[in-house]
């Protein structure tokens, strides 16, 4: 089912899933399957190709090496910006803990205060998918495989996907726009 807000066209499933992610159990996978890097939108590309050089210290050889020869995005299918890949796998972003697990180059350079920009919206809205249309926007749920464990932990701890995700849909959408799903969700 679908509402709208607004502008905005909302599936209630942001709702009805829970969702809370288990890095321990996934490691990250996200950001190093699927089809495409990243999405990112024109004013995002700027930022990375702006902050770069802060953000290299943090990334690892064979990504530095990915966008020093393809730069920070590629047009994908859809002919929109996406975060370049290394091999066609991995956001060229990443990089792994002692533990294995993917994290974010540009996060950990915002983290260290060398960069103010946080990380792609769209990874930050993660599972929540982002599409814009000429007369409306829709948010969607964007259900993989790969994060089982969050939809379990999500289950457990009781917390639906867009409580999960309150900063990065304040981030994108302003804090209004999160107190009116909070409106929606008591409906429903």
């Amino acid at each position: 089912m679908l509402i709208e807000l607004d502008d905005k066209v909302v599936s209630t499933q942001i709702f009805e899933r829970k969702f809370v992610c288990d890095l321990n159990a996934c490691k990250g996978a996200c950001c190093i399957e699927g089809d495409a890097g990243a999405p990112l939108t024109i004013e995002e590309v700027s930022i990375l190709e702006e902050d770069l050089e802060a953000i290299k210290p943090y990334m690892r050889e064979e990504g530095i090496r990915a966008v020093e020869n393809q730069g920070v995005f590629y047009m994908d299918q859809d002919n929109e910006p996406v975060t370049t890949l290394v091999n066609g796998a991995e956001c060229a972003f990443v990089y792994f803990d002692e533990k294995g697990i993917t994290k974010c180059s540009i996060e950990q350079a915002h983290i260290d205060g060398k960069t103010d920009f946080k990380k792609p919206v769209s990874c930050h809205l993660y599972p929540i998918r982002v599409k814009k249309f000429e007369q409306f926007t829709a948010l969607n749920y964007s259900q993989w495989d790969i994060c089982a464990p969050a939809c379990a932990c999500g289950e457990k701890l009781d917390v639906p996907v867009f409580r999960f995700l309150k900063e990065p849909i304040i981030r994108a959408f302003g804090e209004d726009f999160f107190k009116e799903l909070e409106a929606v969700q008591k409906e429903l």
